[in-house]
């Protein structure tokens, strides 16, 4: 009989983070569907539990010896080298605490819910447990595991709380459902065609940095083979062109909660294994795909913003926006190096944050006003001062105003592109221009201008509905104003991992003409 690890106290600090929704999501099962404020406040206490375990992991992580920490390996099936392994570092942990502060904002973002209360939070919960599994995993199968879970309660969300505009909500979640689950596909005959080649030693072995270290087992064709497998299961999730058409319509039908966490953290899952799985454990198939990568990222960035720029509906003007800034995180995949890594990462969670705070801002005007389309709003900001704040806090992130954190991670990402891919760079920093243009518009049609008669009898945001704000907008400034916080703990874990190595062994292969 194998005998169980010993576990110590830190080592279950994200088991209990993890378990947090979980636990307050089977209170909730237990509870009558009539105690709507019992039902949203243990939700609201689950997910503060979460958010207050991963904000101590955050700040309690070592950065100098960096590397995976906080780790739980226990073996779950021994004979196909399947761990229950957990862990985080400088690259995972930051995407953990993005998960939860968008988690905790969008119960209050649904605190108005009057539909199923019940069922509405205990998948919102399932959904959140869903994502923050794939960041701290450390055994592929176990994050393929967590990333279907994530799929089936933002169909059955979608399908019940979603919205009825532009496009159905029956049609958004299918075709949302759809393309994931092609993606995810892919993802798994890559994952199996690498797992069966990291075992041809006789060992199989599922976790990342093992598979990382077989690199002699994998051919340069098999690898150049298994990073496009990843390139379409995680470049559909990140909605890099042409697998984005689904993102902008998913924002759209789904319910506030869910488009926060779509467009803040479901979407860096793609990213991050991108990172995580393919530089890390593929650098010869990434760097031979690198270029294709960061044409097709420029063509996210301009084509995308070009759409947002005819856009007539909220929803849809931030969804094409975030399609467009989620090229700048592919542009800096592409560029293979440790700083454009940095800012990838540091991308990731500074889009997160806008954006949820953008959709949380929506979901409220929809909720107040019924309507998304720009041409009937207008003055809002004499109404909901409020509320035009978040908004305005929100769009200025958005394009990038010195002194937010999106401001600082995006110049990061084009010092890295700028030697490597200089006409993509240049390229990509032309989208910064048009996000300019349309937020500055969208600003300016939806909160300024006179004063409209229809809308005083609107109630500004206040209570719970200022949490979003005032967490978001906290992170926003304060990331901005002292980037070391983010982008250090980042760095550290580039260089930690090992992923700053695999970098430079790649930079120097591809100047020596041997990929």
């Amino acid at each position: 009989m194998t005998a169980l690890p010993t576990v110590s106290s830190m080592s279950m600090l994200l088991p209990f983070t993890l378990l947090a929704p979980l636990a307050a999501m089977l209170l909730i099962v237990f509870l009558p569907k009539e105690e709507t404020k019992t039902i949203k406040i243990i939700a609201a206490m689950g997910m503060l539990v979460s958010l207050v375990l991963s904000l101590y992991a955050f700040l309690n992580y070592q950065w100098e010896p960096g590397g995976m920490q906080y780790t739980l390996t226990i073996p779950w099936v021994p004979d196909l080298g399947v761990n229950l392994a957990l862990g985080v570092d400088g690259l995972s942990l930051p995407m953990l605490l993005l998960t939860n502060l968008i988690g905790f904002a969008s119960i209050y973002a649904s605190w108005n819910i009057d539909k199923r209360v019940k069922e509405f939070f205990v998948l919102l919960l399932i959904l959140i447990a869903g994502v923050m599994g794939t960041f701290i995993a450390r055994d592929l199968f176990i994050f393929f595991l967590f990333y279907e879970i994530v799929v089936i309660p933002i169909y059955i969300m979608v399908i019940i709380w979603g919205s009825t505009k532009r496009v159905t909500k029956e049609y958004a979640a299918m075709k949302l459902t759809i393309y994931l689950l092609i993606g995810s596909a892919f993802l798994l005959v890559g994952m199996v065609a690498l797992y069966l080649a990291a075992g041809a030693n006789g060992n199989p072995t599922f976790m990342f940095d093992l598979l990382s270290a077989r690199q002699d087992l994998y051919s340069p064709a098999f690898q150049k083979v298994a990073f496009a497998l990843m390139i379409v299961g995680f470049g559909s999730l990140i909605s890099m062109f042409p697998f984005h058409s689904w993102s902008p319509d998913g924002y759209a039908g789904a319910p506030t909660a869910v488009s926060m966490i779509h467009a803040g953290v479901l979407k860096k899952i793609g990213g991050y294994g991108l990172i995580r799985l393919g530089i890390y454990v593929l650098p010869v198939g990434a760097s031979f795909w690198a270029p294709y990568i960061a044409t097709l990222a420029v063509i996210s960035v301009l084509y995308a913003a070009f759409i947002a720029l005819a856009q007539k509906d909220l929803k849809y003007v931030v969804g094409y926006s975030s399609v467009s800034h989620m090229g700048y995180v592919i542009i800096a995949v592409a560029a293979l190096n440790p700083t454009a890594a940095t800012g990838a990462v540091g991308m990731m969670f500074a889009h997160g944050v806008m954006a949820a705070l953008f959709f949380s801002m929506i979901g409220f005007i929809y909720e107040k006003t019924h309507t998304r389309n720009i041409a009937d709003l207008g003055g809002l900001a004499h109404q909901m001062p409020r509320l035009a704040i978040g908004f305005m806090i929100a769009g200025m992130a958005s394009l990038g105003l010195p002194g937010t954190v999106n401001f600082i991670t995006e110049f990061t990402i084009f010092m890295g592109a700028i030697n490597v891919l200089p006409v993509h760079a240049i390229l990509g920093i032309a989208g910064i221009i048009f996000t300019a243009v349309y937020i500055l518009r969208t600003i300016a049609n939806v909160l300024f201008g006179p004063r409209r008669a229809e809308w005083d009898h609107l109630t500004d945001i206040r209570g719970p509905e200022l949490v979003p704000l005032v967490i978001f907008g906290f992170v926003i400034f304060f990331a901005g104003i002292f980037p070391n916080v983010l982008l250090g703990m980042i760095d550290s874990g580039v260089t930690s991992s090992g992923l700053a190595k695999v970098l430079e062994t790649v930079s120097q292969a591809k100047i020596g003409g041997l990929f």
